[in-house]
């Protein structure tokens, strides 16, 4: 069974120019948008009554943006979900949302249905660089709608961009500062990636590279920016749980930390992921819309090793003893990523340095490396 559910709403008013997810933009009256609820509803009668859902401990509703949506869908699904889910059992149930559709009666219903964790799309409190981004919120909706939604929800998460068009580091303070002045449980950073597909990508073709009015994208830059949250964040207690992940103690996101250590997981709605572990130690991943992805039991275990490396904590010592049955050249590889300073060891684990998150991709290239 299950313990991770994420259902994908992938509507959004508006394309943002970074944006490769899975997401279509429709008119608010839209009825795909109804069918599409419907059909999720659907599906989670079907997997309950196939006892799949029974031990849910995380609940995930992403997209796109499924505060778009409206009230009376998210509702429909939020109160379908309460019916097939023990959702007492629920430790974490967030919502993503962004500024400009989240309202005060949606909150209101939302929380009352079990929700308990809003995650907003925020990006930047500066409203030139949100422009840049193709955001159609601006900075004082962002500020308004936090305050409404902590009259309800004690455990609130945002994202934040950097590295965007006409970004500096006074800017870039300046969006830090705005955060951190609602006292949030949870910050996300994220560096902007040109990823094939989006507008941003487009225009860097047609131009050869994208020139920002202070500097050009590159990870040199991008590190700058993501250094300087650390520091800032880290200042202010929040810990850095996972590579772009910052959290009081305590709040950290449990139904990501399920991706990241292997828990079995299921996603419903379009392109949404789902995993499980077969009984040889093998892993089968799947979207409603692809063919299975079967992981061998070597390559699963890379993958632990991997994802593990993503997060503060790092790989236990036990966790690379049980890899190197099935993949004997891990413990040398380990020697070897220490020796480069990507990772350190302390007390029983081996953990990423912060040069290691800064060269995150090498770093997960040579751990896939060992299958």
């Amino acid at each position: 069974m299950y313990e991770a559910l994420y259902i994908h709403i992938p509507f959004c008013k508006s394309r943002c120019a970074y944006c490769n997810f899975e997401t279509k933009t429709v008119a608010s009256n839209d009825s795909t948008m109804s069918e599409y609820i419907e059909s999720l509803c659907s599906q989670i009668r079907s997997w309950a009554k196939k006892g799949e859902l029974a031990q849910i401990r995380t609940l995930y509703i992403g997209g796109g943006t499924p505060s778009f949506v409206g009230q009376a869908r998210l509702v429909e699904l939020a109160y379908l979900l309460s019916l097939n889910i023990k959702i007492e059992n629920v430790e974490e149930y967030t919502l993503e949302a962004n500024p400009e559709s989240l309202t005060t009666p949606m909150i209101n219903d939302l929380f009352a249905l079990g929700v308990n964790r809003l995650s907003l799309g925020v990006q930047s409190f500066i409203d030139s660089e949100l422009s840049a981004l193709g955001r159609i919120h601006t900075s004082s909706q962002a500020h308004r709608v936090i305050k409404k939604a902590r009259g309800r929800f004690q455990n609130i998460s945002i994202d934040l961009m950097c590295g965007l068009p006409g970004q500096t580091i006074d800017s870039w303070n300046h969006t830090l500062s705005q955060a951190l002045s609602h006292d949030l449980e949870h910050i996300s950073i994220y560096p902007l990636q040109l990823e094939e597909g989006t507008k941003f990508a487009e225009q860097a073709a047609r131009a050869g590279q994208v020139s920002y009015e202070n500097t050009e994208l590159n990870e040199d830059f991008q590190a700058d920016f993501m250094e300087i949250a650390a520091s800032f964040l880290e200042s202010q207690g929040y810990l850095r749980y996972e590579v772009a992940s910052y959290a009081k103690p305590g709040y950290e996101s449990r139904h990501n930390t399920c991706y990241w250590t292997g828990a079995p997981y299921l996603g419903l709605g379009k392109g949404a992921a789902s995993m499980k572990m077969l009984h040889d130690g093998s892993r089968l991943r799947y979207t409603s819309d692809e063919e299975p992805e079967l992981l061998s039991p070597e390559e699963a275990l890379a993958e632990d090793l991997l994802l593990a490396m993503r997060m503060k904590q790092g790989v236990s010592k036990e966790l690379l003893c049980k890899a190197s049955l099935l993949l004997p050249s891990a413990p040398q590889l380990f020697v070897d990523l220490q020796e480069l300073g990507l990772i350190s060891y302390s007390q029983g684990r081996y953990q990423p340095t912060n040069r290691g998150w800064l060269m995150g991709n090498e770093l997960y290239a040579r751990i896939w490396s060992l299958v």
